[in-house]
């Protein structure tokens, strides 16, 4: 059987947008009064008091630099939420943010979107791994992104193994 492994963003990456994010704007740290922000540097949600920041990023921009991929107009931007300072990243190996309606978007080694999947809101058992097995299935398939629904947010990257 096959694990898949949520990636959180990486520390490189985290590094940059701590001082300016992808839409280029300076990064204006607030301290959480609330809790409860999805963090993408550690894949959980914020705790009241946490110095977090939310910020732009593009995801899938930074996947192309890597390999070299042109998405074109399937690079886009969006809203994420980080801890204002550097942090121990992700622990443990469970789906984060398994707890509402996602997306599972599929992009090609190109960086074009491919399709994807709904997964609901309670998902059952193996609901996450079903559409992730469905999507690399594909050879096609080079990455996945889990999304919220609602506002479209990337939450984590899944790679092929």
């Amino acid at each position: 059987m096959t694990t898949y492994l949520a990636r959180a963003i990486d520390p490189t990456a985290l590094k940059e947008l701590r001082f300016v994010d992808d839409a280029g704007r300076r990064t204006v740290p607030v301290t959480d009064d609330e809790g409860g922000a999805p963090l993408r540097c550690c894949l959980r949600r914020s705790a009241p008091g946490e110095r977090i920041a939310l910020v732009s990023y593009a995801p899938l921009r930074r996947w192309a630099a890597e390999t070299g991929a042109a998405p074109g107009a399937y690079d886009e931007q969006g809203p994420v939420f980080v801890h204002a300072d550097e942090c121990a990243g992700p622990d443990g190996t469970a789906l984060p943010f398994a707890n509402a309606h996602r997306t599972v978007r599929r992009y090609s080694a190109e960086g074009h979107i491919l399709g994807g999947r709904l997964v609901p809101e309670h998902p059952e058992q193996g609901e996450f791994e079903a559409a992730f097995r469905e999507a690399f299935a594909d050879p096609a398939v080079a990455l996945v992104h889990v999304r919220a629904v609602e506002y479209g947010c990337f939450l984590y990257e899944v790679r092929r193994s």
